[in-house]
């Protein structure tokens, strides 16, 4: 996370990194739901954001914190990471005296990342935060990622494939700033041409 790139304010960038250092504690392992696509989605939050002329570190600490419950949801411990990790957030935000209608922002972005589950996102930053989600689902790092999730639990190429038609695809449709709506074309378009290859050489038409 380089946050010099994106937010100039003196402060901003201690909170983020302390808040970067706070979230990676509720990762312990790796995976589809890892750290790593943490920072990814914070990368695309902060391109998307400055393009689309966000509040950058409400945005910022939203997608930080975004996931830091998903591996209590993995452990079976809660049922919904978004309002658990917004629970969270809002203690640890309150916690360093963060201004409460900022807290608010940062835990509906939080709230409302889940695109099949309501809260719908009401701000910009909640939506983007959501956009940003999605788009690490597509494209290269998202076919990774469905292999990756396949690996971890057991489901062969052709169930890859089934959820790849189920919900990959479908994401392009549902964005909700123009930025990312130009972003998910290019990283749809990818998937779609990968999914044909893939069925040729099941086929063994290559």
């Amino acid at each position: 996370m380089k946050l010099d790139k994106f937010i100039t304010d003196e402060e901003s960038p201690r909170l983020i990194e302390r808040t970067r250092e706070f979230a990676e504690h509720f990762f312990e392992r790796e995976g589809t739901h890892g750290f790593s696509h943490v920072e990814r989605v914070f990368n695309l939050c902060m391109h998307i954001g400055r393009e689309e002329g966000a509040d950058l570190e409400i945005l910022a600490l939203a997608a930080i914190l975004h996931d830091v419950a998903r591996p209590l949801e993995s452990a079976g411990k809660v049922e919904d990471h978004a309002a658990e990790g917004a629970r969270i957030a809002r203690h640890y935000l309150r916690s360093l005296g963060y201004p409460e209608e900022k807290v608010e922002a940062v835990v509906h972005a939080i709230e409302a990342h889940r695109f099949s589950r309501d809260p719908k996102p009401r701000t910009l930053e909640a939506k983007i935060l959501s956009d940003a989600d999605k788009l690490d689902a597509m494209g290269a790092i998202g076919i990774a990622r469905v292999f990756m999730y396949s690996g971890e639990h057991g489901r062969d190429i052709d169930a890859s494939l089934e959820h790849f038609e189920e919900k990959i695809l479908k994401l392009k449709d549902i964005m909700y700033t123009e930025t990312a709506r130009n972003m998910a074309e290019e990283r749809h378009r990818f998937t779609v041409k990968f999914i044909e290859r893939i069925r040729r050489e099941i086929e063994g038409e290559i």
